[in-house]
């Protein structure tokens, strides 16, 4: 009798036990909506807290997991980087995004990231990829945002649907064959408003509508990419936006069926020219044309007339390989001559040659050797000085260097995600082995961070 109820026993527990299991695996999220926002920062966010309706910032803020203190773990960060990192969850060195143009070697020329309209550039699997590659292709993955690179960068490689916008049409990228009905019913039926977060909002809003996105029980993947004016008018507008948004999607599939993931990109607007010099700010210009020309006579002085450096693109500079090649000069003393002479030039704060990012274990180095790519980037990278603008006359950009450390959010909202606020700064590259583990996933493939939760 005692081994009859002991064997009900084991039984019971192991059906309860089976019916959590069940009801742990039901559990994943139908839809995954990831939020980049340029220009976001934790402190605005906040500051106009008290402004924001019930149903946007306000819920995610007060509902979700807010991580208040996140960065990039590389330098220099624009969008293309920036999104790239989010969807891969590794870095420039991994991932091959350095920005949204990279210096092509062979002809010398600046090529857009996306240049073919694809991801090709992009080295690593995303978030969408794996999530594709988990469901046998049967997962829905759509990107939407202002420009090309935001759109395709997120998307990732085996995509339904990339879209962005240009004055007065929508663009489909054609990488991603073929091309979804709907998509082209839409953007040929409806032309997007000046109000660029509003046109994807109501895109975003279409897709759920339209595509059948999050309506079965194979985990989709929708991203969108807004930006923010750093003013309050600019945060309420984004504010507005979201609630619109996530309402709308929630009122479509249900409460609790979506995960949404809000973060930044950690860019920010360029300073004014002329904003330190106003105020008295140390502050000068630093030329990298005329930097190329006198590196070029200090090193023909030691190694015979030549074009040793054969032209700049940002704070980089690239070598002549092929004739330092034919003159048998050894690469590593001349990077190494060049290094020491660049360093007394005024507004140099430092330089470091390629084999040093490729081999050095400095913690210091780290941001910037996360954002080197050996194939896309030069043989000798200088760092300009805190206020000071790097200038190139020859294709008239300027660019004010700033070492600080603007912190943006990270939230994770719905989805039976508990409310909690973590103070404790951390990475963007953390992002997507979180929602992995979320929609129980492999991260993508360049990946080493673990989940936040």
């Amino acid at each position: 009798m005692r081994n009859r109820y002991l064997y009900i026993t084991l039984l019971s527990l192991l059906g309860f036990s089976a019916e959590s299991v069940a009801q742990a695996i039901t559990q994943a999220p139908h839809l995954v909506v990831t939020i980049a926002v340029d220009q976001l920062r934790s402190d605005y966010l906040e500051n106009y807290a008290p402004l924001y309706k019930a149903g946007g910032l306000k819920r995610m803020l007060t509902e979700g997991k807010v991580f208040t203190n996140a960065h990039f773990n590389f330098i220099p960060i624009d969008r293309a980087s920036a999104t790239a990192a989010i969807q891969t969850g590794s870095c420039p060195y991994y991932n091959g995004v350095t920005g949204s143009e990279w210096l092509d070697r062979n002809t010398l020329r600046p090529k857009s990231i996306v240049e073919e309209l694809s991801p090709v550039q992009l080295a690593t699997s995303t978030l969408g990829d794996e999530l594709k590659m988990a469901t046998q292709g049967m997962a829905k993955v759509f990107a939407f945002a202002a420009d090309a690179e935001r759109a395709i960068l997120s998307a990732g490689h085996a995509a339904d649907g990339a879209v962005w916008l240009s004055p007065g049409k929508w663009n489909i990228a054609p990488y991603y064959a073929p091309e979804n009905q709907w998509l082209k019913w839409y953007a040929r039926q409806y032309q997007p408003t000046p109000d660029d977060n509003q046109s994807l909002t109501t895109l975003a809003l279409k897709c759920v509508e339209q595509s059948g996105i999050g309506q079965d029980t194979i985990t989709d993947l929708l991203c969108v990419s807004y930006s923010v004016q750093p003013n309050q008018e600019g945060y309420l507008s984004l504010d507005r936006h979201i609630a619109n948004l996530v309402n709308g999607i929630e009122h479509k599939l249900g409460h609790g069926r979506v995960l949404f993931v809000l973060a930044g990109t950690g860019c920010r607007e360029e300073e004014r020219e002329n904003e330190n010099e106003q105020f008295r700010i140390p502050t000068g210009k630093f030329y990298i044309n005329r930097t190329v020309n006198l590196v070029n006579m200090y090193l023909g002085a030691i190694y015979g007339t030549g074009q040793y450096v054969e032209i700049c693109f940002r704070n980089q500079l690239f070598l002549n390989h092929k004739l330092i090649g034919q003159k048998n000069i050894d690469r590593g003393e001349m990077l190494r001559r060049a290094q020491e002479f660049i360093l007394q030039l005024s507004g140099v704060r430092n330089v470091y040659t390629a084999s040093q990012l490729m081999t050095s274990e400095s913690e210091r180095l780290q941001p910037i050797r996360n954002g080197f790519y050996t194939e896309k980037c030069g043989d000798l990278m200088i760092e300009i000085a805190p206020g000071w603008q790097l200038v190139n006359e020859d294709n008239h950009s300027s660019i004010v260097s700033r070492a600080s450390n603007i912190p943006f959010p990270i939230i994770f909202w719905g989805s039976h995600i508990q409310s909690e606020r973590i103070l404790k700064p951390v990475t963007a590259d953390h992002i997507a082995p979180t929602v992995a583990r979320c929609i129980r996933i492999r991260a993508p493939n360049a990946c080493s961070a673990e989940p936040l939760f």
